[in-house]
């Protein structure tokens, strides 16, 4: 531990104090209030620093036990705090001891009821004996694991299993603060929301998917919630460990303070569905977000849509409807797989490939600067090189580079395959095909057969049987369609999207609506113009997606604005929510 300290101790890590005005809601939103009895629970803050959420639980605290007719020495267990630092530690330590004072201690009782309750340990070492809790509560440290010496990094990993990838330290607090609740227990903390959406915080979504419930989680990205600022996308995190229930999910903006923190916490305590001040804006879900996978983020409004969809609405991929998202091929070898020269080698060896940059317009591009897949597969199984003695030469030429790529070392004997098999029939398939990085989702039509192209690495795919394509890529022009994409990607440099099978797969659309060719009205098809280009649904394409959620105007069929810039009360209206908005 003490070397661990050190490190904290010569750099200033982690430490990013929270104003007293935060630290109340969080406590409101957690439920650490004084009409509870807390001198019967357990209250953990697993780094108290100066002891900005110690002191105010510790105030509640004796204000219960007046309420409930205990006195503080009957209270002994009430509180465990802990910091890393021996500096915070006499810090919080002489905080405690002063609001033990003002209500009726003598000092030397309080130092050491106060002296009890603040240790200092490590919270994420696994040696530190930490009792069962019903509410942890606090600001965990800001850390990332690259900045912990290679001593505790290890410990920390295997201990705290979430801890994964580029993690931040307080992940594992998170977990630990988690497995220490009893049944019905509550964490509150105010931490960065970045491990909702990426990569790293995968296993940690799905102990919370499996185990607990997300009760309130309110971004306060532009509100001025630390004493200095800090760029760290925080957000009031509220989880219990019960079944999931309806959880508040707000917004802050700037301007949010005490006053707007308070109204928040009482709407938050109601049964109101929706509600939108000068200061933050606020839904009632109907539960949460599953799994492991990466969870949606935006504004509340938004978050309700997407929840309201995907409760009553399959995926866009789906054997019901044989609609399937895919990538196109990866080589590995671009120079050796990719050309522009029509007779390379031998003519059934060359497939016609789709790129990115054959989409640009809106529409597929390819004559005007073709390129062709050199292809080893043919039905699934590589051809032998000694019947295409022209592909053959052409590889050898790049054996080397073709070589040492892993795909060719795990099977040195298939050195000359691509990284991913040809699929014998998706040339000729009609599709959607999505370049990965845009703006807005920008479907492109390859209607297959003859004329088919395959796709690039660059590029993914949509096919189906089920649905006409054109009224598919129509669905798929929408903001809806596109609102699904932005609130689960990440957006990348410039604000564009990236439009991966992950998160196409995200979309909801209604099936009970299906259009295939044989009885596609005419007017069905004006959702996906000839020219590709973005200009909204036709009336046709409408009727499939008009979910009883989605601002129209007037039943004309066309979006008005973009979903980002729908306001709270016409999600309320569409969506059946009745109650006034203030």
């Amino acid at each position: 531990m003490r070397r661990a300290a050190q490190l904290f101790e010569t750099s200033g890590y982690g430490e990013v104090f929270t104003r007293r005005w935060v630290v109340e809601m969080v406590l409101d939103l957690a439920g650490y209030t004084a009409d509870h009895d807390l001198g019967a629970t357990v209250a953990l803050e697993p780094a108290c620093g100066g002891g900005a959420f110690l002191v105010p639980m510790v105030e509640r605290l004796a204000l219960s036990c007046r309420a409930h007719s205990r006195t503080l020495s009957e209270v002994r267990e009430a509180v465990r705090a802990f910091d890393l630092l021996e500096r915070n530690v006499t810090l919080s330590r002489k905080a405690v001891a002063a609001v033990l004072v003002a209500s009726g201690m003598v000092q030397d009782d309080a130092d050491n009821l106060a002296g009890g309750w603040v240790t200092q340990g490590d919270f994420l070492d696994p040696g530190l004996v930490v009792p069962g809790a019903s509410w942890v509560l606090g600001n965990p440290p800001y850390v990332r694991l690259e900045d912990i010496d290679d001593e505790r990094l290890p410990v920390y990993r295997s201990s705290w299993p979430t801890m994964r990838g580029r993690a931040d330290l307080f992940v594992g607090f998170i977990e630990r603060g988690l497995r220490t609740l009893v049944d019905g227990g509550v964490l509150g903390f105010i931490v960065a929301d970045r491990w909702l959406h990426n990569q790293y915080g995968s296993e940690l979504r799905k102990m919370i998917a499996d185990r607990y419930a997300v009760e309130a989680l309110v971004q306060v990205h532009e509100a001025d919630a630390f004493e200095v600022p800090v760029s760290a996308y925080p957000a009031v995190t509220v989880i219990r460990r019960r079944r999931q229930g309806k959880p508040v999910v707000a917004r802050a903006v700037a301007g949010f303070e005490d006053k707007a923190a308070v109204d928040l916490v009482n709407w938050s305590r109601g049964r109101g569905r929706a509600r939108k001040t000068s200061s933050y804006e606020a839904v009632r879900l109907n539960g949460w977000f599953p799994g492991d996978e990466l969870w949606p983020m935006g504004d509340p409004a938004t978050l309700a849509l997407v929840k309201d969809l995907e409760d009553r609405f399959p995926p866009l991929e789906d054997p019901t409807t044989g609609t399937r998202v895919g990538i196109g091929v990866a080589t590995g070898a671009e120079r050796a797989y990719i050309t522009d020269a029509e007779d390379l080698v031998e003519a059934d060896r060359l497939l016609p490939l789709a790129m990115g940059e054959h989409t640009t317009t809106g529409a597929l591009s390819w004559g005007t600067s073709p390129r062709w897949l050199v292809n080893p597969w043919d039905n699934g199984r590589l051809v032998d090189l000694a019947s295409y003695p022209r592909l053959a030469a052409h590889f050898e030429r790049h054996r080397g580079m073709m070589e040492g790529r892993h795909v060719a070392k795990k099977c040195p004997d298939r050195w000359y395959r691509t990284i991913d098999k040809v699929d014998p029939v998706l040339d000729r398939r009609p599709k959607l095909l999505f370049p990965d990085l845009k703006a807005s989702i920008h479907p492109v039509l390859d209607p297959g057969g003859d004329t088919g192209l395959y796709p690039h690495h660059n590029l993914y795919w949509v096919t189906s049987s089920g649905w006409d394509i054109e009224v598919l890529g129509g669905l798929l022009l929408s903001e809806i369609a596109n609102t699904f994409v932005g609130t689960y990607c990440v957006k990348m440099a410039g604000g564009c999207y990236r439009f991966q099978a992950q998160y196409l797969r995200r979309i909801r659309v209604r099936t009970g609506y299906i259009v295939t060719s044989k009885r596609r009205p005419s007017s069905a098809r004006e959702g996906f113009p000839r020219a590709r280009c973005r200009t909204g649904i036709g009336p046709g394409a409408q009727r499939l997606w008009d979910t009883g959620a989605t601002p129209h105007s007037r039943r004309t069929g066309r979006f008005t604005q973009s979903y980002s810039s729908v306001t709270l009360p016409s999600l309320v209206h569409s969506c059946g929510w009745s109650e006034t908005l203030e």
